[in-house]
């Protein structure tokens, strides 16, 4: 009996860390859906990963267009690539963003908004990024990784939904494992135009902290902080401001597919006050280097 019961005990344990494992490869992605905070390990060499969902967020503001409401994102795409064992590409993009508008006020660049209803929508704007692990995850050290994206201005300012700025984002990615809990920390610069004045900029700070507690093979509870804080003495400039949200949500694994959903709280008056998203993401072999 003593020897089963050990058995026992020891195909958990094995179950546990293997499921950890798993979720922490599979939870490599270009926005580790649901959430934000990037893990530091990369996809694979020659594996693609595709994401989608779907988001409401309540009472969300734009301060260069003053408009304020419900924004629906349907859906938002992610697609990673890996380019080797150590790198990986990475596209995301809110395909489509609407705004059913519940207020408008002054604004830097409220008279350039051409949605005179109560809705306004374009497309989201895209953002292009890679990672390189510089450091692998060991025993008795975390994993580090590089990462640099940049924001293309695909969302227009006409629509009242887009800023028509391109900015810059570079981070320091720190991930471990202690058990069946996967800690994330993320840390970095981002150089923000201003969307008023072409020949000006904000450099905010940006940072994220995620957990990750595997509870069985297949599932696992995720939370995490993300945000960016303003670092220019004089205020920020409109669009750039100190920004944060606190998230909670669960994952579910089936095979190659992991669903998701999340629910998250904004942290300062410009944020959305609640929001919710839905999702799914798919890894496959697609290509061999």
């Amino acid at each position: 009996m003593a020897r089963s019961n050990a058995w026992r005990a020891s195909r958990r344990f094995v179950g546990v860390v293997a499921a950890t494992i798993i979720l922490s490869n599979v939870s490599a992605l270009a926005q580790q859906r649901p959430l934000v905070t990037e893990d530091p390990e990369p996809i694979g060499a020659g594996r693609v990963l595709i994401e989608a969902g779907i988001e409401v967020l309540r009472r969300q503001e734009y301060p260069v267009s003053g408009l304020e409401g419900r924004l629906a994102r349907l859906p938002v795409i992610g697609v990673s690539v890996g380019i080797s064992s150590i790198a990986e590409l990475q596209l995301d993009m809110p395909l489509h963003d609407r705004l059913a508008i519940a207020r408008r006020s002054p604004a830097p660049l409220a008279n350039l908004v051409t949605a005179t209803g109560t809705t306004t929508s374009d497309s989201g704007d895209l953002v292009i990024g890679t990672k390189v692990r510089l450091v692998a995850e060991g025993v008795g050290n975390p994993a580090v990784t590089l990462r640099v994206a940049t924001k293309l201005p695909n969302a227009s300012n006409e629509s009242g939904l887009g800023l028509d700025t391109t900015d810059f984002l570079a981070s320091a990615i720190v991930g471990k494992t202690v058990q069946s809990v996967r800690v994330v920390a993320n840390g970095g610069l981002a150089i923000l135009a201003d969307p008023t004045v072409g020949n000006r900029q904000n450099d905010v700070l940006t940072y994220g902290l995620s957990l990750a507690r595997a509870i069985t093979n297949e599932s696992e509870i995720v939370g995490e902080v993300n945000g960016r804080v303003s670092t220019r003495s004089g205020g920020p400039y409109p669009g750039t401001e100190t920004r944060g949200v606190a998230a909670l949500g669960a994952r579910y694994t089936r095979g190659a597919i992991r669903f998701d959903g999340r629910i998250l709280f904004g942290l300062h008056d410009v944020d959305p006050r609640i929001g919710v998203g839905v999702g799914f993401t798919y890894v496959f072999n697609a290509f061999s280097l």
